[in-house]
């Protein structure tokens, strides 16, 4: 039987070819999208775990995704929590979501030597790759994945939020943000002065973060704050905690699915309608309506099969491009995701063929032999 299913695909090669394509841009389009969704959302949480700080403090009903909240405090909020035993450091932090060209979330923070607001207490400081700090209100620092991407070198003028901006450094990523400005600047600019959208705390030890939780939601008008140790946050950070993020891969896999339905349905059944004698023979032979629906279900199997490693090929490949075109895109390609979208395109392939199989099984011998 083996030896007839690959003679069958090989004797029609243009349409093999285009079936194992279409299941390999199935694979793809699953592996990529996911990959890059869920490379994006572990991006983010790495990047504020990069942070340093121990516990969040955010505005009454934000959400737990950072630089998405609606109701910037008084800064003076970090002098409170500086008075919570176990707070060695305190920095609050405007955050400014920017659609222009491209969605990002800018952070403000302070950098002035000997502050208690600064942002590198929290944490290990900022590692520069070239440049240095804030130099004035109108400096900016962005990351090494932003300067590269976008050819950015110290010095050179950028305009973000309506304003000009001087890059005075570039800074080693994974410190929350990839474009940081003076905090009194981007307060000026939003019209937020002496307001913060977070603040982040830096304990004596990891392992206090609890008991400050519990402590600073004690507090006399801090009630209703967001207050998440960095533990709960990163745990927070999942696909399925994520607003319709599950929504949107299940439509993504719906697409693949039917994608490969389709092209595998069309060509088993006009490969069954065009060797009607050819199975007419194998029942005359004495082949029964098992053995002709396994052979168009081998055939599938090895279309599915040849087109998932295709597919897993141009998704890495895919992958490498987009990464040294795009510093800052994430994609994950992890074996889990690499196995269900197997599956699915194995799963597809299959119900695409049975109604073929069982069309080419329900075949009467003698009509099949004086077929024309």
């Amino acid at each position: 039987m083996n030896k007839l299913v690959i003679s069958n695909l090989i004797h029609r090669p243009v349409r093999s070819a285009i079936s194992i394509v279409a299941i390999a841009v199935e694979v793809t389009l699953i592996l990529l999208i996911v990959g890059l969704s869920v490379g994006m959302l572990r991006d983010s949480a790495e990047r504020t775990r990069g942070i340093g700080a121990d516990v969040m403090v955010s505005p009454p009903g934000s959400s737990f995704l950072t630089g998405i909240t609606g109701a910037p405090v008084s800064i003076k909020v970090a002098d409170v929590l500086r008075t919570v035993q176990h707070v060695t450091a305190v920095a609050p932090v405007i955050m400014q979501v920017n659609t222009a060209g491209a969605v990002e979330v800018i952070y403000g923070i302070d950098l002035t030597s000997g502050s208690a607001n600064n942002y590198n207490n929290v944490g290990t400081p900022f590692h520069y790759m070239a440049g240095g700090p804030f130099e004035g209100p109108d400096d900016m620092l962005v990351d090494d994945y932003f300067a590269t991407q976008q050819q950015v070198h110290v010095g050179q003028k950028l305009e973000l939020l309506n304003h000009q901006f001087r890059v005075s450094g570039i800074v080693e990523h994974g410190k929350g943000a990839r474009k940081f400005l003076p905090i009194k600047t981007l307060q000026d600019l939003i019209g937020g002065q002496d307001k913060a959208s977070m603040f982040y705390v830096r304990l004596d030890h990891p392992a206090n973060a609890d008991t400050v939780v519990a402590t600073i939601k004690k507090i006399p008008g801090m009630e209703r704050y967001s207050v998440r140790s960095l533990r709960e946050y990163l745990s927070l950070m999942t696909p399925g905690n994520l607003p319709g993020f599950s929504t949107f891969i299940n439509v993504v896999i719906g697409v693949a699915v039917v994608i490969g339905f389709i092209v595998i349905f069309q060509s088993m059944y006009t490969a069954v309608m065009e060797r009607t004698r050819e199975i007419g023979i194998l029942k005359s032979l004495g082949a029964n309506k098992a053995y002709i629906v396994g052979v168009i279900i081998r055939e599938t199997l090895v279309l599915a099969f040849a087109g998932i490693v295709l597919g897993i090929l141009i998704s890495f490949a895919a992958r490498a491009g987009i990464l040294h075109r795009f510093p800052q895109m994430r994609v994950m390609m992890d074996g889990p995701w690499i196995l269900r979208a197997a599956g699915i395109a194995i799963c597809g392939a299959i119900l695409g063929a049975i109604y073929p199989a069982y069309k080419a099984a329900q075949k009467d011998p003698i009509d099949a032999l004086a077929y024309e």
